[in-house]
Formats: C-alpha cells, sequence, structure tokens
C-alpha cells in the first residue's frame, strides 16, 4: 500500500506540471491575464504581485485533498494533495528564486538544466503581452533552450 501512495504521489506532481501548462496559457494567458499581467512587465518592486494569487488558487485543493485524506484515514486523497503540495514548493523554488530570483539564492547556478529553465523562462516574458506566449511550463521546457 505504501508502494501506491508513493506512486500516487508521483504521479500528481508530474500531472501538476501539465495542468499548470494548461492553467498558464489558458487562464493565466487568458480570462485571468488581469491578475498575471504585471508578471510580464520589467522588474516589479514589491515583494508581491497580482500574479501571487494564483499561489492560494493552487494552494487551496492541495489544503482540501489533505485535509479529507487525514480525515478519512490518509487515504488516496491525502497523496494527491500531498503530490500538489510538493509541486508548490517545487514551483516556488524553481519560478521564483532560481528563474526570478525574487531571493537572492543561486544566482550564478552553471548547472545546464537550472540554466535552460531560466533561458526557456526568458523566452516566455519575451511576450509582454497576453498573445504569442511560448514555454508555458515549469520544470518541463523544450530541449532547444538547453543547448549551449
Amino acid at each position: 500500500m505504501t508502494s501506491l501512495f508513493i506512486a500516487i504521489t508521483i504521479f500528481t506532481f508530474i500531472a501538476m506540471e501539465v495542468i499548470t501548462w494548461l492553467t498558464h496559457k489558458y487562464v493565466m494567458h487568458g480570462f485571468m491575464w488581469y491578475f498575471h499581467e504585471d508578471h510580464h512587465q520589467p522588474r516589479y518592486q514589491h515583494i508581491f504581485e497580482r500574479n501571487d494569487i494564483f499561489f492560494v488558487i493552487f494552494a487551496i485543493p492541495s489544503i482540501l485533498l489533505l485535509y479529507f485524506g487525514v480525515q478519512n484515514g490518509f487515504n488516496y486523497l491525502f497523496f494527491v494533495g500531498l503530490g500538489i503540495m510538493f509541486y508548490g514548493i517545487a514551483y516556488f523554488f524553481v519560478h521564483d528564486i532560481i528563474i526570478h530570483q525574487r531571493f537572492k539564492w543561486f544566482t550564478k547556478t552553471r548547472n545546464k538544466y537550472l540554466v535552460g529553465l531560466r533561458k526557456g523562462h526568458k523566452a516566455h516574458h519575451k511576450h509582454l503581452g497576453k498573445e504569442d506566449g511560448e514555454c508555458f511550463g515549469m520544470l518541463f521546457v523544450p530541449f532547444k533552450y538547453f543547448k549551449v
């Protein structure tokens, strides 16, 4: 049973990349552009931006799944919520710290994977409007960004 719960957590984590890609392309660059727009503007001056509302939006299902999963004896709901939570933590570290450097950690990395993620995200941000976007993923970006 433990291996099933680990598999559910890992599957959910991976599925969140697909959900994030779809949400980023069709929701953030669609009807909720108002909240995401400031994220595409040249360097923001505040610690928070409207775009941070998406952290809350993604956290709500995770919290609810964790809660209801615990109420029912740590069933599969808990491990789905755990997978979402782990993805949220990875998103914070990769997107906010490594890519956008909201905190000045890992500023001089030469890791090919992290450099590729930064290049892909920079390509995404070259578009200041909601149209003509590219590279909507967070952990998986096209291989062309990993080439030297």
